[in-house]
C-alpha cells in the first residue's frame, strides 16, 4: 500500500506565496514521475506541473515563472511552490505520484487566493 498526503494550502492574498508539499510512504519500491494537478470548482481537473526521475521538469503555460516544481527522492516528497499568486490560481491541488506504472493520488489541499 501507498498513502500520498498533500500539505501546505491555505488562504493567501493575491500576490502572496504557498508551498505545498506531497509525501509517499508504504510499499515504495522507486518513485517514478511526481505530478501537480488542481481543480477549480465546477471545472477539470488540470495538469499543473511534472518532475520526473531524472529532474525533467514541465509547467502549464499559466504557471510557468511563478510556480517551482521540485522533489527530495531520500523522503519521497515532491513540493511545489506557488509565487505571485492569482486568484485564477484557487483550487484544491492534488498530487500523483507514479510508482511501477501506477499512479497513486492524495486527498488534495485547498488553495484559496483572495483579491
Amino acid at each position: 500500500q501507498v498513502q500520498v498526503v498533500e500539505s501546505g494550502g491555505g488562504l493567501v492574498q493575491a500576490g502572496g506565496s504557498l508551498r505545498l508539499s506531497c509525501a509517499a510512504s508504504g510499499s515504495i519500491f522507486r518513485i517514478g514521475s511526481i505530478d501537480w494537478y488542481r481543480q477549480a470548482p465546477g471545472k477539470q481537473r488540470e495538469w499543473v506541473a511534472s518532475i520526473d526521475s531524472g529532474g525533467s521538469i514541465a509547467y502549464v503555460d499559466s504557471v510557468k515563472g511563478r510556480f517551482t516544481i521540485s522533489r527530495d527522492n531520500a523522503k519521497n516528497t515532491a513540493f511545489l511552490q506557488m509565487n505571485s499568486l492569482k486568484p485564477e490560481d484557487t483550487a484544491v491541488y492534488y498530487c500523483a505520484v507514479s510508482i511501477r506504472g501506477h499512479n497513486y493520488w492524495g486527498q488534495g489541499t485547498q488553495v484559496t487566493v483572495s483579491s
